[in-house]
């Protein structure tokens, strides 16, 4: 019974997390990107930069870079839920999420010559 109990918080966790992924803002991430200054060490579009990697168009789901913001131990120093909210977090991951693919340098004239 215990198991049972265990699975249906799981399954309700992940419940919520899917909900506030689907609800989560581009344009709210964009704003917290700037505000906590992930641009700093990642670019204003999550392009990277000499000291942080490319965040746009992640392929990591929204659980993956959660549990990496919150413990990370490398480079980048955690952010706690009282430092970066869940929703701010879910907005700047749809934000990150969205960025288009950069046009093929081959395809911008300034670049040809």
């Amino acid at each position: 019974m215990r198991y049972m109990g265990m699975i249906a918080a799981v399954a309700a966790s992940l419940l919520v997390s899917i909900t506030g992924a689907c609800a989560a803002s581009a344009e709210k991430g964009r704003v917290a990107f700037r505000e906590k200054g992930c641009w700093q060490c990642h670019g204003y579009e999550g392009q990277g930069g000499a000291n942080g990697l490319t965040l746009a168009r992640t392929q990591l789901p929204l659980e993956a870079v959660d549990v990496f913001v919150r413990n990370t131990d490398g480079p980048m120093p955690p952010f706690s839920k009282k430092m970066l909210s869940d929703e701010d977090l879910a907005d700047i991951y749809a934000f990150l999420s969205a960025q288009p693919v950069p046009a093929d340098p081959k395809t911008i004239p300034l670049l040809a010559h």
